[in-house]
Order: C-alpha cells, then sequence, then structure tokens
C-alpha cells in the first residue's frame, strides 16, 4: 500500500453561515491519480479550496493532513509552499504580471533560493513546446487576454514548472474544444510521467482522463462522498450517470 499523501479526516467547511462539506473522509496516496465526480453544487470545488487554505472556507471540524503534518490551520501560501497546487475552474486575470514572472516568483518562493534567468526561460520554452504554446504568451500579463484554452494551458504550465506533490484539477477541462482538451490532458499526463506527483481531478466529463491511469474515484453529493472505487466507477458513471448510484 502506498503512502497516504494527502488524508482528509470528518472534514465539515462553511462559506459564511451555510456548511457546504458535512462529513468528508478522503485519503489519496503517493503517487496516485484520484478523481471525484458529482452533480453541480454539491460541493467538489469546496473541498479544493479547503485544501489549499482559501479563507473564505472555514473549517469547522474535522483535520487536513498532508505529508503526515497537520495542515488544517496553516495559510494558502505555507501549503503551497509544501506542494500542494490548485488549478482553478476560472483562472484570474492579473494584470501588470506577465506569466514568466509569476511562475518564476513561484518557483522562488517554493524553493527559497533564486533562479538563474537562462535557465528558468530555457526549461519555459521547453515546457511551453510541450502545450503547444506560443512564446509570447510568457511575457503577456498572466491570463490577461487569453481564450479559455490558453488560460488552462497557462494553470498546467504552471503545474508541469512547479512540479507540486499534489495537483488538483478544478473542471480544467471545462469549456474547451477537443484539440484543448488533448493538450491539456497530454500536459496532465507528462505531470504523472515526469514527476510522480499525485493528482486530484475534479471533473464532469471523463474526457481528460482517457489518457491516464486512475487509481480512484469518489462520487460526491449534498457535501459528502457517498460511493468509492476505482476507474470502473467512471466507467458506470458514464454509462449510467448520477442518477444510477441512488439506487444502490
Amino acid at each position: 500500500m502506498r503512502k497516504a499523501l494527502l488524508e482528509i479526516k470528518d472534514l465539515h467547511v462553511r462559506v459564511e453561515d451555510k456548511e457546504i462539506l458535512h462529513g468528508v473522509d478522503l485519503t489519496v496516496g503517493a503517487d496516485e491519480t484520484h478523481v471525484l465526480m458529482g452533480p453541480n453544487g454539491t460541493g467538489k470545488s469546496t473541498l479544493g479550496y479547503a485544501i489549499t487554505g482559501n479563507p473564505a472556507y472555514s473549517v469547522t471540524a474535522g483535520s487536513i493532513l498532508f505529508d503526515g503534518e497537520d495542515i488544517t490551520a496553516l495559510p494558502v501560501n505555507e501549503r503551497a509552499k509544501k506542494g500542494i497546487f490548485l488549478s482553478f475552474q476560472n483562472p484570474l486575470e492579473v494584470p501588470g504580471v506577465t506569466l514568466s514572472a509569476f511562475i518564476r516568483s513561484a518557483l522562488e518562493q517554493k524553493t527559497g533560493s533564486r533562479l538563474r534567468l537562462w535557465d528558468f526561460k530555457k526549461q519555459l520554452k521547453e515546457t511551453m513546446a510541450l502545450l503547444n504554446m506560443d512564446e509570447s504568451y510568457a511575457e503577456r500579463d498572466l491570463n490577461v487576454g487569453f481564450s479559455g484554452g490558453e488560460k488552462k494551458k497557462a494553470e498546467i504550465l504552471q503545474m508541469l514548472m512547479l512540479e507540486p506533490k499534489l495537483a488538483i484539477l478544478d473542471e480544467t477541462d471545462s469549456g474547451l474544444d477537443v484539440d484543448a482538451v488533448r493538450t491539456v490532458s497530454e500536459g496532465v499526463r507528462l505531470f504523472r510521467e515526469r514527476t510522480h506527483g499525485s493528482l486530484l481531478i475534479i471533473t464532469h466529463s471523463t474526457r481528460i482522463l482517457e489518457a491516464l491511469h486512475v487509481d480512484a474515484a469518489h462520487v460526491m453529493e449534498e457535501g459528502v462522498i457517498v460511493r468509492n472505487g476505482g476507474a470502473e466507477l467512471v466507467e458506470e458513471i458514464n454509462e449510467k450517470g448520477f442518477g444510477s448510484l441512488k439506487e444502490d
């Protein structure tokens, strides 16, 4: 059995005055790919934000352990330094900060040391080529004027450059055409192949999963995980939809 990288125990999360998660248990092992599925509005994104420490999401009970350490009270930046990455469903635009500068700064924060500019630019150029990204995007303001597909590619670029221990992808494939999904999916596959970092993929669609080996699948409904299984659970939902789960 692989070592547990992420352990979530009886997690209750509140946003303002409403509890969204009502006791979630989830374990992701090192070097594993997990899929979290479920209807809209059931708390999947809330779980992603809670794991990364978004201050708008208050943990009222339970705990989050990462690499054996209780991180429930740690701020966002400390969790990021420990190797937790979240790819947003709707990436924010950041005027005045180029994509290149953003990634370089994040890498320096993670490593605690300055990066040689030439080495960094070489690695960035090579990684952008893997994602079929035009090099000019590196010097454009982060996500400003990017299409939906380019924003998602920029998120995957950050993931490949930062090499986190755990990457949470929140609906990364939503709103993308077939070619963009294929490119993003290839980037995700490369991340697993090159870094052996773990993945928690939050998705409605399974297109992004086609090039990946799925170790475990989980279904969330109304703020709790109602089913756990392997890749066969993804196939079941593909064929029958989420309604089939109520019959079990």
